[in-house]
């Protein structure tokens, strides 16, 4: 039996099968077991991919299908041999029933009849994705919530807003914290989510982060970050936020009207109920969203009644309206089309009767997924309920569990991945949580109701299990079949069934907020060495050391107390990912080279410590010389360059030509030429961070011949300029530009501000001149500009028409302007000003009754910031 062609047949054939057994529980069953069979098949095929590498054998760069019959020889062992031999015969004695009720079922194949998905997501509408947050009628709720927060008397006051699942709690909230009202009113504003089984000193940390970068912009002392003191309830949260008869305010979105009302500090919380939209506010948003390719966003009249059906599901909820409108916008505008989607909706799918019908809907924006982004979809399960989840940390792991398909003519298999991320994102199955300058997707979050469905058809498949600590069952029982496992907060109730082969069909292992590992969990994972592991995510865990597992593709070992890498690691010969940010590792060894496939390489921390120079900011690490054979090589951050005599790093780089983000450090003027032969061979550079050895060395970077290719979009240079690099002007996607520690004599100004995309702009020690001048209709998209330390500057002037989108203007330490900047009266949409560092004449000047005062006076948010204690604090 050919057991490779075997299972590419099992598995296309699941893939047809899969929508027929989501309305036939018959079917369910059935495919359950296929799918059983087709696990085991993955798992033989693996091991015998194991003991082929472990006779030392090289593997090649492609599947290991057309290998099969190498491998067998190579195993000398006679009881490995016999044990493989026995499962494969288990397997097609499983394969012969499963093949007989195949016939009696007779399910065909039915993709004809499947719409095809767009793999591609157009990224010019990225910007109509935060637009789409604004809900239908949310204005009526945000203006009477604002209002309560700003008037009323001057104590400490709770909010609470309440409402069921789906009805849009956090996005009003969410309006309302970012309103420019409430921006004006309260001087320190900050974002946090609780969840079943939050911490609260992981809450206190993640607030004070926020208030620290917001407001100080620097980082959160290591004492803050150290805290560990445990508790679990309001009555211990109240305490942490003093009533110091400011009028501070704290506002909650909760589900139950009980939990509003016993959140009382000193006196009756105001609690807002926010209640399910009206049929014709609900109507309206259907419109909107289905139909925006429509005239007016008009519903076609052979759809309205078919129309209305659907919406009548929802029962309100703008989360199913949503979601369902996020699948009819993808179908033909057809009365078919609709019927088959409103039949669909019949099956009932929870007991709960107010949400039946709305989860019905959401269960359908999962069913209606092409088949290829349902496991990615069903991924998110792992992540804790109040998890921010960074996209590329996602699509790095689906990439490494081989759920993204390559192909052909596209470059990488990450950005099929961003496209899988945004097909989800479109249709309404995420919630984008933090925006970057540049209009970037930082982070984002799983809805609770998105999630109990994903929790529902995650049981169903047997895709993988959550252990919480904390949960409200004593013991967990690990099953020694078990293929994913995420562990939060804590292992210690695990029971390890059968303990020596308890992880042997372990495929991903994830944990979160971990802070001990129990001596019986250490036992069954470390030391019985699950051997088919493909994702291992210890992201924060009380870590020392690893072990090496052969299939690894995604290895974090991120915020650990990991201080070495052996030299053993050239064992994982599959590794794609590795992960050691904010570790205490500095080097790494030689066996590293060995890692062909190695695509994502990060190896840095921050420096927290008040008193370190201002010019390092990190650690990176040491690699060896001939990194550059990785010629997979993504993602390199970042690599610390040892100078000596044979050193040839910068050179070898160039090999790396699938770079996408380079960051290298520590360069003396000499490696100017070599670094600039390298970049020039990275065709799809994204970002460049390149630091010098020490304040005074010359970053050297004429040497390119062409401006980097087009797709860089972030640059960011540490270090002296002679003059601003020719090619500079010439990056028309850029969209970050940090220019640190330059010395140039010449205004950079004149060359940057004609950059179409720049959107953010950090100018650092980098100008040594007495004027900056920014010219009319210069710098059309900028919205966030630094100025800082810089030293001769006396006069800043704005001419109109320039920055027009200038939304925050920092001014730091510049001691030798004298005056605000001529013209800033003219920047209409500059909502935040921030003067930090300034001296008392220039402060007084701004400041209420000052000279400049009128110029400045259009500003919603100004602030004056000291350094006091190693940390700015605003007056």
């Amino acid at each position: 039996m050919d057991m490779v062609a075997e299972l590419e047949s099992m598995q296309a054939f699941l893939k047809d099968a899969d929508v027929k057994s989501e309305t036939d529980e018959s079917v369910k069953s059935w495919v359950k077991q296929v799918r059983d069979v087709a696990y085991d098949m993955e798992d033989v095929l693996d091991e015998f991919m194991l003991r082929f590498a472990e006779q030392g054998e090289h593997q090649s760069h492609g599947f290991i299908i057309s290998y099969i019959h190498k491998i067998s020889r190579f195993i000398k062992n006679f009881k490995t041999r016999h044990s493989l031999a026995t499962q494969i015969q288990e397997i097609k004695a499983r394969l012969h029933g499963v093949s007989e009720r195949r016939k009696r079922y007779e399910l065909h194949s039915s993709m004809d009849q499947i719409a095809p998905a767009s793999m591609w997501h157009d990224r010019r509408g990225d910007a109509l994705l935060i637009e789409e947050a604004e809900l239908v009628g949310i204005d009526k709720h945000k203006n009477k919530i604002i209002e309560w927060l700003v008037e009323g008397e001057s104590s400490l006051g709770v909010i609470s807003v309440v409402g069921m699942g789906g009805v849009g709690k956090t996005t009003l909230v969410k309006k309302v914290h970012d309103d420019q009202r409430v921006k004006i009113h309260f001087q320190l504003r900050a974002w946090i989510t609780f969840s079943q089984s939050f911490k609260i000193e992981e809450l206190l940390i993640n607030m004070m982060r926020q208030l620290f970068d917001q407001y100080n912009k620097e980082a959160i002392p290591q004492a803050v970050e150290a805290m560990n003191d445990v508790c679990n309830a309001w009555e211990s949260v109240q305490y942490v936020f003093p009533d110091s008869n400011c009028g501070s305010r704290v506002l909650i979105t909760t589900r139950f009207k009980n939990i509003a009302s016993s959140c009382i500090i000193k006196s009756d919380p105001d609690i807002y109920n926010l209640h399910p939209l009206s049929d014709e506010e609900s109507w309206t948003l259907f419109c909107n969203k289905t139909f925006r390719s429509n005239i007016k966003n008009s519903c076609p009249l052979e759809l309205e009644g078919l129309s209305q059906n659907i919406l009548s599901k929802c029962e309100g909820l703008p989360l199913a309206i949503t979601a369902i409108a996020g699948v009819l916008s993808t179908k033909q505008k057809t009365k078919v089309e609709w019927e088959t989607i409103y039949n669909n909706l019949v099956y009932e799918f929870v007991d709960n009767e107010k949400l039946r019908s709305a989860m019905n809907v959401l269960s359908l924006s999962y069913e209606d997924l092409p088949y290829h982004l349902k496991s990615c979809f069903l991924y998110l399960r792992f992540f804790p309920e109040d998890e921010l989840i960074e996209p590329m940390r996602l699509i790095r792991m689906w990439t490494a569990e081989g759920f993204i398909q390559i192909k052909q003519g596209i470059k990488s298999l990450e950005e099929i991945g961003e496209s899988y991320f945004f097909e989800l994102l479109n249709r309404r199955l995420f919630q984008i949580e933090g925006i970057t300058a540049d209009g970037r997707v930082d982070t984002c979050r799983v809805h609770d109701l998105i999630r109990e469905i994903i929790i529902s058809k995650a049981r169903d498949q047997n895709f993988g299990s959550i252990v919480v600590a904390g949960d409200a069952k004593d013991t967990i029982m690990v099953d020694k079949r078990i293929r994913r496992l995420s562990i939060h907060n804590g292992c210690e109730k695990i029971i390890i069934a059968q303990e020596a082969e308890s992880f042997i069909h372990l495929r991903s292992l994830f944990m979160f907020r971990v802070d001990t590992l129990s001596n019986t969990f250490r036992s069954a994972f470390f030391f019985s060495r699950p051997k088919l592991l493909k994702v291992l995510d210890l992201r924060g865990a009380p870590l020392e050391e690893f072990t090496n597992f052969f299939h690894l593709r995604y290895l974090s070992l991120r915020s650990t107390k990991v201080k070495e890498i052996p030299d053993s690691i050239k064992k994982l010969q599959n590794l794609e990912t590795l992960d050691l940010k904010d570790t205490y590792v500095s080097a790494l060894p030689v066996g590293i080279l060995n890692l062909h496939k190695l695509r994502h390489l990060l190896v840095y921390r921050y420096l927290y410590d008040a008193a370190e120079s201002l010019f390092s900011k990190f650690v990176g690490f040491k690699a060896p010389s001939r990194i550059g054979d990785l010629v997979s090589l993504q993602k390199l951050c970042y690599v610390f360059v040892v100078h000596s005599s044979n050193n040839d790093l910068i050179r070898g780089l160039g090999r790396s030509t699938q770079m996408r983000r380079l960051g290298i450090a520590n360069l003396k003027r000499d490696d100017g030429v070599d670094l600039c032969s390298s970049i020039e061979k990275m065709r799809y550079l994204r970002s460049l961070n390149v630091v010098a050895r020490e304040e005074g060395e010359i970053l050297d970077l004429e040497a390119l011949s062409s401006p980097p290719p087009p797709p860089l979009q972030r640059l960011y240079l540490k270090g002296r300029l002679e003059k601003l690099p020719h090619w500079i002007p010439s990056l028309h996607s850029l969209s970050k530009l940090s220019l640190s520690w330059s010395r140039m004599k010449d205004d950079p100004l004149e060359a940057l501000q004609a950059l179409p995309n720049l959107v953010q702009l950090i100018i650092c020690h980098a100008y040594d001149g007495e004027q900056l001048c920014f010219r009319s209709k210069g710098f059309p998209r900028l919205t966030y500009l630094e100025l800082v330390n810089l030293e001769g500057c006396k006069r800043i002037t704005v001419e109109e028409g320039a920055l027009p989108q200038l939304d925050q203007l920092h001014i730091v330490g510049c001691e030798k302007l004298e005056e605000a900047p001529l013209g800033i009266e003219l920047l209409n949409n500059l909502v935040i000003l921030a003067i930090a560092g300034m001296p008392n004449d220039f402060e007084r000047r701004l400041r209420l009754e000052g000279e400049d005062h009128h110029r400045i006076a259009h500003i919603p948010i100004v602030r004056f910031l000291h350094f006091e204690d190693g940390y700015w604090v605003s007056d």
